[in-house]
């Protein structure tokens, strides 16, 4: 499934950023104006996940894998919390499979 953080939000008015879950894992797109930033993480090799989530606002979701961090915001509170949810589910499809 794909999520698109609002335009509205800091960051994001002209190529807002992407994360796509797949089977086997995320896909995170930040672009920018002249280069953007686009991440394929498994889910097995993802370590945590946090979700901030204002009381007014847009939301912000951090992926830490392999000792890096990638950080998305804009999203909705539904939309993060339905992605950290897909994610431990992932996470979880991965380790019965070892």
């Amino acid at each position: 499934m794909k999520y698109v953080a609002s335009r509205l939000s800091e960051g994001n008015k002209i190529f807002p950023a992407e994360i796509i879950t797949e089977e086997n894992g995320i896909t995170i797109k930040i672009p920018g104006l002249f280069s953007g930033d686009t991440t394929t993480i498994a889910y097995d090799s993802i370590s945590a996940v946090e979700i901030d989530t204002p009381l007014i606002g847009y939301s912000t979701i951090r992926f830490y894998h392999n000792g890096n961090k990638v950080q998305a915001h804009g999203f909705s509170k539904s939309d993060v919390k339905q992605i950290k949810a897909f994610i431990e589910e992932g996470r979880s499809r991965a380790r019965s499979n070892i």
